[in-house]
Parts: C-alpha cells; sequence; structure tokens
C-alpha cells in the first residue's frame, strides 16, 4: 500500500484528535510511523491501524475505514481539485474513478495498486458499483463516496448487497444519490 495512505489518515486523525492521538494509534498498532508519499508498505500496517483505531474508539474496523474515507475527502478534494471540478455531481465522479483518477494515482504513485469498479444501473436509477480488490477496503470506498457525495451537496444511501467480509466473491453496492437542495425552489 502507497504511503500517500497513510500520510492521509495520520492527517485525518491528527486533524480530529491531535497529534498524540497518532502517535498512540502507531503505539498501539506496533508500528514506527515512518510513512513516506511514494514509499509501499504492507496492506498489514493498515490493518494494524484500523485494528488499533477501533480498540480505541470503540468502532468496528469497518466504521473507522468508513470515517477514514469520509474525512479525507475533503483534503483530497484540496490536493486535487480538478479531479472535483471535472465532475458536476457525485455520480459522474464515481464513475470517473477507473478511466480518470487511478489512471492519475498510478502516473503520481508508481506501482500503486488500485481497486478496480465495474458500473451498472439499477431499474430505478441507483449505480450499482462493483469493488475488486484483495485488500477488501469496501469500507473506505463507501467513506470516499459518501466524502465526496458531501463534497457536492448530495446525500447517498450506500447499500452492501454482497460483501467479501460476509465471504461473498466480490462486493457490490448499491448507490441512490439525491441532491441537497437546502430549501431551494430548484438544483
Amino acid at each position: 500500500m502507497k504511503g500517500i495512505v497513510f500520510n492521509l489518515l495520520e492527517e485525518v486523525v491528527t486533524s480530529h484528535h491531535g497529534p498524540d492521538a497518532w502517535d498512540s494509534l502507531l503505539e498501539n498498532a506496533g508500528l514506527d510511523g515512518a510513512y513516506t508519499s511514494l514509499g509501499s508498505y504492507p496492506d498489514e500496517h493498515m490493518g494494524a491501524l484500523v485494528a488499533a483505531a477501533a480498540q480505541t474508539l470503540g468502532m468496528t474496523p469497518f466504521d473507522v475505514l468508513r470515517w477514514y474515507g469520509q474525512q479525507a475527502m475533503p483534503l483530497l478534494a484540496a490536493r486535487y481539485p480538478g479531479f472535483f471540478m471535472a465532475q458536476p455531481s457525485t455520480r459522474p465522479f464515481v464513475l470517473s474513478v477507473n478511466s480518470i483518477i487511478h489512471p492519475e494515482v498510478r502516473k503520481i504513485y508508481p506501482n500503486a495498486t488500485c481497486p478496480t469498479f465495474d458500473f451498472s444501473d439499477a431499474p430505478d436509477g441507483a449505480l450499482l458499483m462493483g469493488y475488486h480488490s484483495p485488500r477488501r477496503l469496501c469500507a473506505l470506498a463507501q467513506g470516499f463516496v459518501e466524502g465526496a457525495a458531501a463534497h457536492y451537496g448530495e446525500t447517498v444511501v450506500f447499500e452492501h448487497q454482497l460483501c467479501m467480509h460476509r465471504g461473498d466473491e466480490k462486493c457490490l453496492c448499491r448507490i441512490s444519490f439525491s441532491s441537497d437542495c437546502s430549501g431551494k425552489m430548484s438544483c
């Protein structure tokens, strides 16, 4: 896993819980925390950090990853505004991950192993998103989608219809989008 993922986690943790929280998390995970953005680190490091955070915060690892994804999105939007400005709303942003965002990630972070997604439309207009990755970080993907929705002033309903954590071959998520018009006559 690329170091940028750990750097973002550190930034999210310290901004919400202070710098001592990151040091404590590293200590509880048994890690030294020397992550450079271009470096590659064992996936187990992320698992250890998530497990330590879950235990400390009284949350499930799923909820920790989801929270991390939600909180990391504003940081990513500030660092890479072009990805967000190029799309008018959450749905096209999510659909751009395979074709635009991940190829750019691989340019910046050589040898990055990004998850792959497949998309189809549900009869009611919802987006069906298949998630494929041996890392099984579908909760992080959910948090990223929810964080993107917050960026665009929208809300999403995210359902895990299939999940590798329940023994399924892949994750299949159903995502419904709605605008938050905040009382406006039209969006």
